[in-house]
């Protein structure tokens, strides 16, 4: 087992994260080191002992790790078994530096709600296609760290904004097809991406991105209907290919297209009841 390591590193397409890494190390021990962007850090496997500062830490399964900019740290495996983790390096901008001295003092969250945000960030991050999504987690994650990290900043229920929420809900159905990023609704808008995401959460019960894959898999639906092919069909209502159609087709309805139009033919109904 030793010396066995599994590493993917990339540059996600998604503003606000310069680098995603998912390892797996067994025996690797980081030396002393510093990076120049904040790294959330969260551990799927083992427990990774590091020390921050001069302190002695431990990052495993529950917790979400946070380890500011310029502030040097190790890290190695607590067992023979080593460890399993994923690492989002943020951009610039994302925290603010004069938080760096809180996470020092407190580098691990034990918030499970965070946790999962953060799952369905890397979850978005890894498929093509759902950069929109990770956008939408990303803004979250950031506002929750925030809030952990400035004492000033509590965490607040979700704005009520109808307004910005409405016009939010017109851009996303004017771009069902061609697609929006959150940093360019923001732009137009003139509205901060958290504010947008929560705004439009509040307002309507459902994330954007959530509402605007809705709103393209009921389109595909109509174009299968229609007689069209699932890869055509894919393209003109705004999926990334055909599996990323699939996956969010069967995801909401529970069956996927080809059993979606073999209904059709057998019943000939329109559609699904």
């Amino acid at each position: 087992m030793s010396g066995r390591q599994q590493v993917r590193v990339w540059s996600p397409s998604v503003s606000g994260i310069t680098e995603v890494l998912h390892a797996r190390f067994t025996d690797h021990a980081y030396p002393m080191h510093i990076h120049d962007s904040w790294a959330l850090l969260v551990v799927d496997e083992g427990v990774v002992r590091y020390d921050l500062d001069r302190h002695e830490h431990g990052a495993f399964r529950r917790v979400v790790t946070l380890l500011p900019p310029h502030v040097p740290h190790n890290g190695s495996p607590v067992t023979s078994q080593g460890f399993r983790k994923r690492v989002l390096y943020l951009a610039p901008g994302q925290l603010d530096e004069h938080l760096a001295g809180r996470a020092v003092d407190r580098p691990a969250f034990d918030d499970e709600p965070l946790r999962r945000r953060i799952d369905l960030l890397h979850a978005g991050l890894t498929e093509p296609g759902d950069e929109f999504a990770a956008e939408v987690h990303l803004a979250l994650v950031v506002a929750r760290l925030r809030a952990r990290l400035d004492r000033r900043t509590p965490v607040v229920p979700p704005p009520r904004d109808a307004r910005i929420a409405r016009r939010l809900r017109d851009l996303l159905d004017e771009r069902i097809v061609v697609g929006v990023t959150l940093a360019e609704a923001a732009g137009l808008l003139h509205a901060h991406p958290t504010h947008l995401v929560r705004a439009f959460s509040a307002a309507f019960g459902i994330g954007p991105h959530k509402y605007l894959i809705s709103r393209r898999v009921d389109l595909a639906r109509r174009l299968l209907r229609e007689g069209l092919p699932a890869r055509e069909v894919a393209v003109a209502a705004g999926f990334h290919d055909q599996s990323h159609l699939s996956r969010h087709f069967k995801r909401i309805l529970g069956f996927n297209p080809g059993q979606y139009t073999r209904r059709g033919r057998v019943t000939g109904a329109s559609g699904p009841p």
